[in-house]
């Protein structure tokens, strides 16, 4: 009869209680902290995207498309949440993922059936691991919204089990390269969810090679690895085809070849040069950061799981620094990030914590399970020190873990960005064309209209992308015959092309920029009227004076501007308040120059009650008038 091994038992029909719950809890917490709606970032862009099929910002992400556009259909809740409902989704797999890794690695090297207490020992360890996973801030922070990088995560997962399985086998005399075929595949597939599933290749590569380094001379299988990589990275051909259908998004237009490799290749984002210094190094350094992931107990256990492994799982150990190094070199030796955008390298590194918390879960095990002790009064101890010390720290870490990051994490309530977009809208008449210059005050303003299809009457113009002729091609009335299409107008700075699209528009209908692009280009030419967060543009004339609707405030809604009442506020839901906060003041300055002074104190007053960072601003703009609050 043949052995049966722990972690690999034939169980038959029998579910896994806790690897089920490795699925289920998280999601269940994340559930609980889930974006309603649209967020602030990529958010408004990926949804749209999602909801007709299109092409994202590049390399277009194909397979998170399709992953997530299959949740569209659920009969709950608006677009926007089906896909941050996706995600959830996505992120719980990547627990699970933890959890099968654990379970497989803590029976690397033995045999025979295991005492049934040992079993549940073994188990418990790897749901620990794999919550002790769900509740890493990064992960949290990635699956309450739209992101790729957990669908990532996951499928970096699944190629580490497939390689391992594939691994055993072979020490075993049993050649099964299907494992390696179809892991080849998920990676080709995974380069659709996020590109950097290329900079784990050479781990996977080591853990084949380290089997057998003369493997590396098999050519034929070597091939029709490589053939299963390439169908899997066929899933990009979704970005040529849906071009065609003309989506809502359709970000490069990739119908042709040279603007498909244009958007696979990120050619649109030019690498800035940066000089190398120690502070930004060290900084670069320090977006990897095991601790502030993991907590001081889990980066323990970390280090001792790898320790106490190292000899039944030491090629995976080697695999893992390797993926390690190679990441850090991309960010740090290739990129070079900036100071100002070391922030969004962090989210690269969520597959590195998955394997983090894999070796803390092998930490907790070792340190649980029981075990014959050689010395008499060991062997008293150590159910004790297991009962009241290693497995109260199994349960207790992973929830001390939720409680800490729950109240930082719970978006349930975030409608911020959803309402700046209505906000927005609400600030423009019929048929106006508006401006807008950041990510994110623009692409709530795309899916509100593309998806919920609110004010269909108005032109968005993104200001970054008329420099494109993809771009213009979205837009036929607007710019069939744009001066924007001479070759000599795209290479102006951008400044100078938004001046000519505005005097091309003032013709046609009522332009407006919103507050970024206010303050990102000088518009001495124009008269600027404010109303809300938006600024109608009026050709200038003698005597002509800005002007301030201070009504259109009353018709905002300003959920989640209260002080102090989101943790969970990230850099662009900060920017969004003080761009209400800063309209206000601005408003009620122009108020009080113009002699209303009622109308400005009030106007004031809002923008300090927004943000209490302007009162001494507030109080400085009241002196230099000689105005006196009444």
């Amino acid at each position: 009869m043949e052995k049966a091994i722990p972690g690999r038992e034939n169980t038959g029909c029998r579910i896994d209680a806790f690897g089920v719950s490795a699925f289920l809890l998280p999601l269940a917490v994340y559930l609980l902290t889930l974006a309603p709606t649209v967020t602030f970032f990529d958010s408004g862009e990926f949804i749209t995207a999602i909801s007709s099929l299109g092409s994202p910002h590049s390399p277009g992400y194909p397979l998170f498309v399709n992953y997530a556009k299959v949740f569209t259909f659920l009969p709950f809740g608006d677009i926007a949440f089906r896909v941050n409902f996706a995600t959830a989704v996505s992120a719980s797999l990547a627990c699970l993922g933890v959890y099968l890794l654990t379970l497989r690695l803590s029976a690397a090297g033995e045999d025979g059936p295991e005492p049934a207490a040992t079993g549940r020992i073994r188990r418990l360890a790897c749901l620990s691991a794999a919550l002790l996973f769900a509740f890493t801030p990064r992960l949290w922070l990635q699956s309450n919204h739209d992101k790729p990088y957990p669908l990532l995560s996951f499928l970096a997962a699944v190629i580490f089990l497939l390689l391992l399985a594939w691994r055993e086998g072979y020490l075993r005399g049993e050649e099964k390269p299907a494992y390696v075929y179809l892991g080849a595949f998920v990676c080709g597939l995974a380069l659709g969810a996020h590109q950097t599933i290329v900079l784990l290749v050479p781990s996977y590569a080591f853990l084949v090679l380290a089997t057998d380094w003369r493997l590396i001379g098999r050519i034929k299988e070597l091939l029709i690895a490589f053939a299963f990589f390439i169908v899997g990275c066929s899933v990009y051909l979704h970005m040529p085809v849906r071009a065609t259908r003309g989506p809502i998004l359709n970000w490069g237009d990739p119908q042709t070849l040279s603007r498909f490799m244009w958007s696979f290749l990120r050619k649109g984002y030019p690498m800035e040069h940066v000089d190398r210094d120690w502070t930004l190094f060290l900084n670069q350094l320090a977006a990897f950061d095991l601790i502030r992931e993991l907590g001081l107990a889990g980066f323990a256990l970390m280090i001792a799981g790898a320790l106490c492994y190292r000899r039944r799982t030491g090629e995976f150990i080697v695999s893992c620094a390797i993926a390690v190094a190679v990441f850090l070199a991309f960010v740090v030796g290739y990129q070079n990030t900036p100071e100002q955008m070391i922030f969004l390298t962090e989210e690269f590194f969520t597959p590195l914590y998955l394997l983090a918390a894999v070796f803390a879960g092998l930490g907790m095990f070792h340190l649980a399970r029981p075990r014959p002790a050689g010395v008499a009064g060991m062997a008293k101890m150590r159910p004790m020190l297991r009962r009241f010390g290693v497995l109260p720290l199994v349960v207790v870490l992973p929830l001390f873990q939720c409680f800490a990051g729950y109240r930082f994490n719970d978006q349930h309530d975030n409608y911020l960005a959803y309402d700046y977009a209505v906000n927005t809208f609400r600030s423009l008449p019929p048929g106006a064309a508006l401006f807008t210059w950041g990510d994110s005050g623009a692409f709530p303003l795309w899916y509100l209209q593309g998806v919920e299809r609110m004010r269909e009457d108005l032109a968005l113009l993104h200001v970054p992308h008329l420099q494109f002729d993809w771009y213009l091609d979205g837009f036929p009335k607007l710019f069939r015959s744009s001066a924007l299409r001479q070759a000599g107008t795209r290479k102006r700075p951008l400044a100078e092309i938004l001046r000519v699209a505005e005097d091309e528009q003032l013709i046609k209908r009522p332009v407006y920029v919103d507050f970024s692009t206010r303050y990102s280009v000088d518009h001495r030419n124009f008269v600027l009227r404010q109303r809300g967060i938006c600024y109608g543009l009026e050709k200038r004339r003698t005597g002509a004076a800005s002007t301030v609707d201070a009504s259109t405030w009353d018709v905002y809604s300003l959920r989640g501007t209260e002080v102090d009442t989101a943790a969970f506020r990230d850099l662009d839901s900060v920017k969004a308040i003080q761009i209400y906060a800063y309209s206000r003041m601005e408003g009620g300055k122009e108020l009080l120059d113009r002699g209303m002074l009622r109308e400005g104190i009030t106007e004031l007053r809002a923008a300090a009650a927004i943000d209490r960072n302007l009162l001494d601003d507030v109080q400085r703009i009241l002196r230099k008038r000689n105005v006196k609050l009444p």
